[in-house]
Parts: structure tokens; sequence; C-alpha cells
């Protein structure tokens, strides 16, 4: 872990039309000259952050907006596009103006596996690219195969206060300012991975905490978010055969206070974020988890990942191993493997990786109605008012209503392919695709 001392702001002057595409390589060769001396308007650290982490506010998809469009395509609604350099999954982070996305940016030829992974400021408003900061020099001697979904890029970062956390898995953590200039980088938890990074971090009683659930070893690890010190770790407390998941944990309350919700291979743990004791955990069969907890009434529902997908519902509390005592339903079909669930007014939303919406009722776990969307899903939904965005593979997000029939009210394909889960701020929403990140407004 290393430390840095605040650096000059930097930025950069280009202006840009209404539809904006930059090329990539151009940005990249005009970068060095155009960060040297220039000026970003940081954001004050009471700055509100409308969408700092991954899915949101609440960390459950559920937008503090009510009205986005509900109809667009490449040319209707669409206020900026802007092409972004290097490739990345990140979702969008939005506060103080600025949207914070993460990147693996090419270093000398496509193929050489060298890696800058970085951090993209663009400005809210006009789309401009402000400033690509440099976080981390990853080699192709340190870089693991990846999943060909993956990229080197893919966790989501966190704002708080005057900072920004940007995780990049076994390569490392990093904390910015809001400029994006440096204040510490901790690569000494390195571990093996499968398929890449996956899982974003969150932010808990001034605890960074995370899961490094590798290939030969998996726990929950936690860093000071003021130093990028390593606070507590905490084993898995089963040995699965297949250890490997990429799960966001998700905080919850307790009558004893916050805890970390964070599931891996074949089991979940609620850890007390202070010290990282275990306070309850559950047995279940899957590996490769990815969906992030949500919370419905008295339950946390967990989707168990690869090998027999299951959502299932534990009431919150106790103590020790609850699988026998705090399991109330589960749900074995459509159930997601990639895209988190979303939850309203006692109701649960599923939409599976292969297309199949499913609305289950919140207390009993009955199937309330399924239907088929078409497409493949990796990206989660966000709620905005009584609606619910999901976004496709293939660039389609799907509008449905929320209620006890299914009801699509619009289908919107942008036309290029997209993984990252969107982002809501200020009647817009912010969508990442392969190659460039719009901003849909009317």
């Amino acid at each position: 872990m290393h430390l840095f001392a605040p650096a000059a702001p930097a930025g950069s002057p280009f202006c840009q039309s209404t539809r904006r595409q930059f090329s990539a390589t151009v940005w990249l060769v005009a970068m060095s000259v155009l960060l040297v001396g220039a000026a970003i308007e940081g954001s004050p650290a009471t700055a509100a952050d409308v969408w700092p982490q991954f899915r949101g506010p609440s960390g459950d998809g559920v937008a503090p907006e009510n009205s986005v469009p509900l109809n667009w395509d490449p040319e209707t609604n669409i206020r900026w596009r802007t092409e972004l350099p290097g490739e990345g999954w990140s979702s969008p982070v939005i506060g103080g103006g600025i949207v914070y996305l993460s990147a693996a940016i090419h270093r000398g030829s496509d193929a050489d596996g060298d890696y800058d992974l970085a951090l993209i400021l663009v400005d809210q408003e006009s789309g401009e690219i402000r400033r690509v900061s440099s976080l981390i020099q990853q080699d192709s001697k340190s870089s693991p195969a990846i999943h060909k979904k993956n990229s080197h890029a893919s966790p989501t970062p966190v704002l708080s206060g005057d900072h920004v956390y940007v995780h990049f898995g076994h390569q490392g953590t990093v904390c910015t300012d809001r400029q994006g200039n440096l204040r510490w980088v901790d690569r000494e938890h390195s571990f093996n991975p499968v398929h890449g990074n996956g899982g974003s971090p969150v932010l808990v009683d001034g605890r960074l905490v995370f899961t490094c659930d590798g290939g030969d070893e998996a726990y929950v690890l936690a860093l000071d978010a003021a130093t990028g010190q390593e606070v507590w770790r905490s084993p898995r407390p089963v040995d699965a055969k297949q250890k490997f998941s990429f799960a966001t944990p998700t905080v919850i309350e307790s009558d004893s206070g916050p805890l970390v919700v964070a599931p891996g291979s074949d089991c979940v743990t609620a850890i007390d974020p202070a010290k990282g004791d275990i306070r309850w955990w559950a047995r279940y069969s899957g590996y490769s988890v990815v969906p992030k907890p949500v919370v419905s009434g008295e339950h946390v529902l967990i989707a168990t990942g690869y090998g027999s997908t299951k959502l299932l519902a534990f009431r919150t509390g106790g103590s020790g191993d609850v699988t026998d005592t705090h399991l109330d339903w589960e749900v074995d079909r459509g159930v997601p493997k990639t895209p988190s669930v979303l939850v309203h007014e006692g109701l649960v939303y599923l939409v599976s990786d292969e297309g199949l919406a499913l609305c289950v009722d919140g207390a009993s776990g009955e199937v309330v109605w399924r239907g088929r969307l078409g497409g493949n899903y990796s990206a989660s939904p966000v709620l905005v008012g009584d609606r619910i965005y999901i976004s496709s593979e293939q660039g389609v997000t799907t509008v449905m209503r929320v209620g006890r029939e299914l009801e699509k009210l619009a289908s919107n394909d942008l036309q290029e392919a997209t993984l990252a889960s969107p982002a809501v701020a200020h009647g817009a929403l912010f969508i990442r695709t392969e190659k460039a990140l719009y901003r849909i407004q009317e």
C-alpha cells in the first residue's frame, strides 16, 4: 500500500457537440499534452452524490428519480454520446457533476496484455471527458486470462466525501480525490483469480469492504478507507470445491448495528464491519456467484450462482449457521446468475441471464408472473418511479411497469453491446456500452 500527497488537478479543455464521438486512439495520444497544467472544477466534499456506488444510493437499484425517458434510439432522446478510451464493464457513478468510470487502456499493441488501469472523469452536463487518470500499470505477466465477457475493469467505483475508491480485484485498489489525483494505492492483497475481476466494494463505517474469492482461497477483506491499510479479513466458513465468485456485498441493518452480507461459493456470511466477526452464515450449493444481495422485508435475498441456481430468502438475525433455521423460501427456476434482483412494495423482480423475467411474492416466494423478454442479460435492473429498466447484452433496454401483471411498456435499442448496469441522475439514464457512455434524456 502506498500513500500519495495531493497533486495539482488536471483536466481537458475539449469541447463537444451534442452527439460526442471521440476516437479512443486520438484521445490517448492527446491526453498527455492536454492534462498538463489544465484544471478541473472539483466537487466539494459536501456535494450530493446522486449515484455513488453500484446499484445507486441505496445499493438496490432503486433510483431517487421519478422519471426518465420511456423511449429512445440512437437518434432520439440522446443528450450526448461520448466515446470512451479503453475497455471496461464497470457501471457509471455520479456525483458533483462528474460521471466516473474505470477502464483498462492498452499500452502498446492490443495483443500484448499490458494495460493502464484508469479512472475516467466525464462532465455530466456536456459529456466532455475531463480527465483520464492512470492508476495502476498492469503487465501481461500479472494479468491471468479473463472470461470472454469480462474486462480488466469490471468493479464499479465508490464515491464518498472527497474521495473516489476504484477497485480492480486482484490487481489492487486505489483511492483518489474527486479530481482523480492519487491518495493511496493498495496492491498487497492479490489473489489467484478465475475469469478476472468482478465484485464491487461497499463502504461502511470507514471500511472499504469487498470479496476476494479466488481459485485457491476465499475471504472477505476490509481496508481502512482513509489509508488503504488492512483492517480485517474474514475467511469463508466452508471449503468450497470451486471457490471463485464475484459478488458485491450488501450492508444491512441489524439490532446490533450494520452487517456486511457477502455471498460467495457455497455460503453467505453476515459480518460485523468493525472487527470482521461473522455474526451468522448459511450454506448452499453454488459457485461463481455474482448477484448483489437485496433486502425484502425481513429477508435478505441471495442468488446462489452457477450449479444448482436458486434464489434463497433468509430471515435476517440469528447467529452461527442459520441454514436450517432461517431459510423461509426459495425459487429454483428463472433465477439470474449475473443480474441482481429488484424489490418494490413486497414484490421481487428477476431477469435471468437467458431473458426470463419473473415476479415473486416477497413474503411467500410464490411466482406471481413470468414472461420472456428475449436477449441475454448481465446488467442489473433499475427502478425509476413505477418503471423497471433492464438492458440486454445486445443493447436493448426493456421497460416494464411494476405490478402483479407483466406489462411491457417499451423496447429501446442502442445497437451497441452493453453489460454494465445503468445509472440514473437528474432525469437521465446513463448507459455504458462497449465503446461509449450515453446520457439519455428528453
